[in-house]
């Protein structure tokens, strides 16, 4: 919600770059700790790509990027694999 409400307020800056950076040109925005804090709803103490992709499509609305959220999905569900010979390694054995 942090950058949501940050863009929010943002509308007569140029870009969120703009509204990032101070006058010196350095970044005044969240810091990254701030940022997996917000995706963090287990609050394990990091963001896994179920909680990027639900903060994402929370942000940005439901199928956001959906292609390649479901590409990580899968990945990290063990079930992708670009290797041919470890595609067994990687079957859902429960079936």
């Amino acid at each position: 919600m942090l950058l949501g409400a940050l863009f929010a307020t943002t509308s007569h800056a140029e870009s969120a770059l703009d509204y990032f950076t101070d006058q010196h040109g350095r970044y005044a925005g969240p810091s990254l700790e701030q940022q997996v804090a917000l995706m963090d709803t287990d609050h394990n103490g990091y963001a896994d790509v179920f909680e990027v992709r639900a903060y994402l499509e929370k942000q940005n609305g439901k199928g956001y990027e959906k292609a390649l959220l479901d590409k990580w999905e899968s990945a990290a569900s063990g079930k992708s694999c670009s290797t041919p010979f470890a595609k067994q390694l990687y079957s859902d054995s429960t079936r």
